[in-house]
């Protein structure tokens, strides 16, 4: 190179650093990458579509069947009770037996109980992205009905008067707060769709039950949307082995006449093309002069183990689980790590259940089902007119389910010792009422043994 073309090409001493986030990059990996505005429209469009194909995953790939269903088990488990908060023990224990006793009779549909209505509720907010629950009044109390998402019309969108509008078939008032449900009156079994109009439903006889990704969401996003595309390849590539194997398992032998002069087929007959002469073992067979035979030798892939685990682990972090819970696979698992690898997902487990089920939907069949109970006289509540608030409850999911179930009664026992929980809370946490087990201990005549004193 010349001097002249140095000077010209030079590198400066210090270059020129620019100040960016990579992510929002140009070049071929940066224009790669999708873009996503606004959660309330990509959602919106978007939304249908993946929950049709959720659905589909969720009902015919077994691995996402599994997630789906160590899910739901996770966020509803046997149940959520509630723990009422007054303070009178007479008032709880007949707010605990009002939830009771409506509870076995909350499907207006007569198909399960309150606790198998949040199991199907669970389900939907998995697969689907969102809930939507019915209140009706009934001359026997509030019943439920769960209605299938698409029911509220995703079509509808436009504006309204007096600065209100309609989103995806939710009407928002001036304000920005839910005013009205437009839900389509067909039935959930109806096999095409039909023209009728939808109807408007006030907001506070539905609980829409989703988790929002962020601000402005209007409609619930499946929580398979990050693995769609991932467990449908994953579903072709374990297709396309099983096929292999079929294909390498078909051994098969090629005559081939080296020279023209084999004449006709040795030891069988021919039908079209094919000889059925077969081999069995031990089979010694003499080919006549100018045959030779050729076997099939179909290609086999290699290290497919290592590979196939790296995509259910992916599926797995797609969906927040641990992997075990997806694919069942314990063989490189221990205690320890088991523990650890579920406390994040319990974390996650409670933020749904504390962030989404009480304020959304728990909590608000609670208040109507108190109120009920108040005005048919079905609950003494005196001071309920004064003091509504005294009749909150508490929501305590039931305990996990725990490989050593002594160290965690010994963890129990101890907590409750320290001050650190009550037997109250501990007692609803196995899906109980204290007073209900109290009573029950007192008339099978169990005394509690007294903790020993002195040094161990």
């Amino acid at each position: 190179m010349s001097l002249l073309s140095r000077l010209l090409n030079r590198t400066p001493a210090h270059a020129v650093q620019t100040r960016r986030f990579d992510g929002a990059a140009g070049g071929r990996r940066g224009w790669g990458v999708g873009t996503y505005h606004r959660h309330g429209a990509e959602t919106a469009a978007a939304g249908p579509t993946l929950r049709n194909r959720a659905r589909y995953l969720a009902a015919n790939n077994p691995w996402l069947s599994q997630g789906v269903g160590n899910y739901v088990g996770a966020l509803a488990g046997t149940g959520i009770n509630p723990t009422p908060q007054h303070r009178d023990a007479d008032t709880r224990a007949g707010l605990s037996a009002l939830w009771t006793q409506w509870g076995e009779e909350a499907d207006v549909d007569g198909r399960t109980d309150v606790w198998g209505l949040q199991a199907e509720i669970a389900r939907c907010l998995v697969v689907d992205g969102e809930a939507i629950v019915q209140l009706l009044n009934t001359p026997e109390g509030p019943r439920l009905r769960l209605l299938p998402p698409e029911l509220v019309d995703e079509s509808l969108t436009r504006e309204l008067a007096d600065g209100r509008y309609i989103v995806s078939g939710v009407e928002f008032a001036a304000a920005g707060t839910r005013a009205a449900y437009w839900v389509l009156p067909a039935k959930p079994t109806d096999t095409f769709a039909t023209t009728a109009s939808p109807v408007r439903i006030p907001a506070a006889e539905i609980l829409h039950v989703f988790k929002p990704l962020g601000p402005g969401q209007v409609r619930g996003v499946s929580w398979l949307a990050p693995v769609i595309l991932s467990a449908s390849d994953f579903d072709q590539l374990c297709d396309a082995l099983l096929m292999g194997a079929k294909v390498a398992a078909m051994h098969a032998g090629f005559l081939t006449d080296m020279n023209g002069t084999a004449g006709e087929p040795y030891d069988g007959t021919e039908a079209g093309g094919i000889m059925d002469s077969g081999l069995e073992p031990g089979t010694l067979k003499r080919l006549p002069s100018g045959l030779d035979v050729k076997f099939n030798s179909p290609a086999q892939a290699q290290e497919l183990g290592a590979f196939l685990r790296l995509n259910l682990r992916q599926l797995a972090a797609g969906l927040g689980l641990p992997s075990h819970l997806l694919d069942g696979d314990l063989s490189d698992a221990n205690y320890s790590s088991l523990r650890a690898g579920l406390l994040p997902f319990r974390q996650r487990c409670e933020q749904v259940q504390y962030g989404v089920f009480v304020p959304q939907l728990l909590n608000p069949i609670w208040r109507r089902v108190v109120a009920w109970g108040v005005l048919s006289g079905a609950l003494d509540a005196p001071d309920y007119e004064s003091d509504p608030r005294a009749y909150r409850a508490e929501w305590l999911p039931p305990a996990w389910q725990q490989v050593d179930p002594l160290k965690d009664t010994q963890a129990t026992v101890a907590e409750i010792e320290a001050g650190l929980t009550s037997r109250r809370k501990a007692v609803a946490a196995r899906g109980w009422a204290l007073e209900d087990l109290d009573s029950e201990i007192a008339v099978d005549g169990f005394t509690p043994k007294p903790k020993e004193s002195g040094n161990a």
